[in-house]
């Protein structure tokens, strides 16, 4: 059983810039922000006044409407990403595989929304007007839970919670299991439903978030006049499995997962290690699983966070592992349209890495416009390229020192 070949045959996503895979990437491809006015709290109360919300969602197009009560938005995107994941991927999930199909999705805060409204009902009216579905709601494992309920999908079932870190480490994680043996078949990704009174308070508190009031520039990655990142909320979800399960099913194949890099700074619990030190191990563990060399890798989807220290350290870390070679990638932060998505953020962008590879676009990172000393690489400013690319990284990094890359490549026989 060791080391399968593992690909990806079904993606789904729920974003800022679009409630599909297809209306996401071609926003993308366009350089269109999603990036507003936010509406979810109430800007007067906080110094940063914008947010990458998901538009126009309706749960009741993937699930029961009284099952969706009973969840958090969190977990409602979740469901949603993964049943277009499961439809994309022909996938019917039935006795024969269900115990060889698993879920694996990650969260970074969980039920936030949730939260606030429960303790709020407690404080006014107390413990017994508080919802009997206030822990199953809240808890970030519950967007795994409740996917593979309503799929019926009874193998491994787990959740990484690693910050901003989480979907990209459940994407690694879930690779792993089918690569070792233990499932054949995996639903994985991350979601997030961040924008919330006590979220915004605590970003701005740590004074993490962008003050530009114009919502369209604000979010500027590896830009000399960065300020902050913009938070965002959504879901991406992808149906991994075995090379010989997607062949014999006839499954198209959108790339093949290669390698996996996960290392910790164990520096601070909010900046990252000086000179992207830990970053830059994990770059190098994914080539080393991956079993290329650096210079087969063609672009890097960048955590990009459009804040001072990240864009900096990101950069110097790429640097680091790639020498030379740094300066013939492509390096983009599809950030700068999305927000920052935390926890759904590495799932997100690992669909956008697949759909670069898939159709040689590489996409922009928008509003480029000072270059920033210490961020020297080809940053794909404001438009993006055709370009036809084999193999593809994308990295995220956490609060606690969280550091994860994924390489995919090109299905070839």
């Amino acid at each position: 059983m060791d080391n399968r070949r593992v690909v990806v045959t079904g993606m789904g996503a729920v974003t800022p810039v679009g409630n599909n895979v297809e209306t996401m990437w071609d926003q993308i491809q366009k350089g269109q922000s999603g990036i507003d006015g936010v509406t979810r709290v109430n800007p007067d109360d906080f110094p940063a006044k914008i947010a990458g919300e998901v538009k126009d969602f309706d749960p009741a197009e993937y699930m029961d409407k009284k099952d969706a009560k009973r969840m958090d938005l969190f977990t409602q995107f979740a469901v949603a990403s993964s049943m277009m994941a499961v439809k994309d991927a022909n996938l019917e999930i039935n006795d024969k595989i269900a115990d060889r199909t698993g879920v694996w999705i990650g969260s970074g805060i969980g039920g936030m929304a949730t939260y606030e409204e429960q303790f709020r009902k407690f404080i006014n009216r107390g413990y017994k007007r508080v919802s009997p579905f206030f822990v199953p709601m809240m808890i970030p494992d519950m967007a795994a839970g409740q996917v593979s309920i309503l799929l019926g999908a009874k193998g491994i079932n787990s959740c990484t919670v690693t910050a901003c870190a989480s979907g990209a480490n459940s994407i690694g994680d879930a690779y792993k299991v089918i690569q070792r043996g233990d499932a054949d078949y995996m639903i994985t990704g991350g979601a997030e439903a961040p924008i919330t009174n006590m979220a915004f308070a605590g970003f701005s508190s740590a004074k993490a978030l962008s003050t530009t009031e114009d919502p369209k520039t604000a979010s500027r990655p590896f830009d000399l006049n960065r300020n902050g990142f913009v938070m965002g909320e959504g879901a991406g979800i992808l149906v991994l499995e075995t090379l010989e399960s997607a062949k014999k099913r006839g499954a198209k194949i959108y790339a093949e997962i290669t390698g996996y890099g996960s290392t910790g700074d164990a520096y601070h619990i909010t900046a990252p290690a000086p000179e992207g030190e830990g970053a830059a191990r994990a770059m190098q563990q994914a080539v080393e699983d991956a079993d290329i060399e650096k210079t087969d890798i063609q672009y890097i989807n960048a955590h990009g966070t459009s804040t001072e220290l990240n864009d900096k350290f990101e950069t110097q870390a790429v640097k680091t592992v790639f020498g030379d070679h740094a300066y013939d990638l492509s390096v983009s932060s599809t950030k700068s349209m999305t927000g920052h998505l935390l926890g759904s953020a590495g799932a997100v962008e690992s669909i956008i890495s697949i759909k670069a590879l898939t159709d040689g676009v590489l996409p922009p990172t928008i509003n480029y416009e000072t270059e920033d000393p210490d961020c020297d690489l080809h940053y794909v400013p404001n438009e993006a390229i055709e370009k036809d690319v084999d193999v593809v990284m994308t990295n995220s990094l956490g609060f606690g020192g969280h550091n994860v890359s994924l390489i995919f490549k090109k299905y070839s026989e």
